[in-house]
């Protein structure tokens, strides 16, 4: 992409209302716009500043990524771009969290409490005193700095806490590297050393040993069984919403995929798809609610349909773990066992990732891989690498 641009001294005299005249200087930057082809000026008090510009646009047209200032789009368009893209790739929920975070990223930003900024945000009405504070929606692209982003960040972990503030930062990451791609204009690099989050106490998780004598539990127990065995062998969670409504889309675009089915869970599942509550006579949902169990003939009425979430916990999930006396996780804690054991039996991190449903392995080692081995193990296979050396 080839730029022209001549850079002229410009001056004029003008006759103020007192009659006296004053000579003004200014400095003009002549070139066509390299996209449109039209002819464009920009004008400066400083010579200094004139070459500076003309600089920064030589060097853009040298890296082919010259944009037309006029049309660089501000973050908060940015912002709606990237929440157009991602509707329909995201289930709904997860969109709705999206368009909350993104307000502290746009602002502006009631200084104040969380209360107040709830209370704001129902009814609308701005509480008497009350103080914006600029975030970082006005600012055109080209002009957003890693220092902005810097200042930006600190404001929301004083304002919202370093959670939300990282949240929105990791949002941020993507608004910009979307805009980069659509526009052209290149992001700014996020700003190093930022505050963190308190870390949070790693999630129990059961021991492959432990896990196994729940899944052999599981076996034996042919009512209640495939409930709490199969996020263990397959790393699944909930596969529905909470409300018992079914859902085409998963959390996330990575979250569609192939599980493979081992032996065990073939068998648990093939075994209760006999049993299975049916709804209106026919199979309807995997893992349904069980209805009522009557005397025979009818057996099992009114079973088939949802299961709710918190029936599931206290019907299925809770009662296998008392009756085991084994230390109570939350399915979501299963799913970090489904991937940290595969990963400590030697299972590639890639394929683990695929498994998983993460986008890409940097999820799985920093978000769900946990040791799930000794340290006695780790050292005893140390010595054993270096016998064999």
């Amino acid at each position: 992409m080839e730029l022209s641009i001549k850079l002229t001294k410009r001056v004029r005299k003008r006759r103020l209302s007192s009659g006296v005249v004053v000579r003004q200087e200014r400095y003009v930057l002549n070139f066509r716009d390299p996209r449109s082809g039209q002819r464009r000026q920009l004008f400066f008090e400083r010579k200094k500043e004139a070459e500076a510009k003309q600089r920064s646009l030589l060097l853009q047209a040298a890296e082919k990524r010259y944009v037309n200032e006029r049309t660089v789009a501000t973050v908060s368009e940015a912002i709606e771009a990237w929440i157009a893209d991602r509707t329909g790739k995201v289930k709904a929920p997860t969109l709705k969290a999206y368009k909350v975070v993104v307000k502290v990223i746009r602002g502006p930003l009631l200084e104040g409490t969380a209360q107040q900024r709830a209370e704001y945000t129902a009814m609308g009405k701005k509480p008497k005193g009350a103080r914006f504070i600029r975030m970082l929606g006005d600012v055109k692209l080209n002009e957003l700095t890693t220092g902005d982003i810097r200042v930006w960040h600190r404001t929301v972990v004083e304002q919202c806490g370093a959670y939300t503030a990282n949240r929105a930062k990791s949002h941020l990451k993507s608004i910009l590297a979307l805009a980069e791609e659509d526009s052209g204009v290149r992001a700014p690099s996020m700003p190093t050393g930022l505050s963190r989050a308190r870390g949070k106490a790693k999630k129990v998780i059961l021991s492959p040993l432990e896990a196994g004598k729940l899944i052999e539990a599981a076996r034996n127990d042919p009512e209640h069984g495939v409930y709490y065995a199969v996020p263990f062998l397959a790393g699944i969670r909930r596969i529905q919403e909470r409300d018992g409504s079914l859902t085409e889309m998963t959390k996330t675009e990575a979250g569609t995929r192939d599980i493979p089915m081992g032996s065990v869970l073939r068998e648990m599942l093939l075994a209760w798809r006999v049993r299975c509550p049916r709804l209106n006579g026919e199979l309807h949902r995997v893992f349904p609610g069980p209805g009522r169990l009557e005397a025979w003939p009818k057996a099992r009425t009114g079973g088939g349909g949802p299961l709710l979430y918190q029936n599931f916990r206290r019907r299925y999930w809770e009662p296998a773990f008392k009756h085991l006396e084994l230390p109570y996780v939350t399915p979501h804690s299963a799913r970090h066992s489904f991937i940290s054991t595969m990963q400590a039996q030697g299972v590639e991190v890639g394929l683990v990732a695929k498994l998983a449903g993460h986008a890409n392995a940097v999820v799985t080692l920093g978000h769900y891989t946990q040791a799930v081995r000794g340290g006695q193990a780790a050292v005893e296979a140390l010595e054993r690498a270096y016998a064999a050396a």
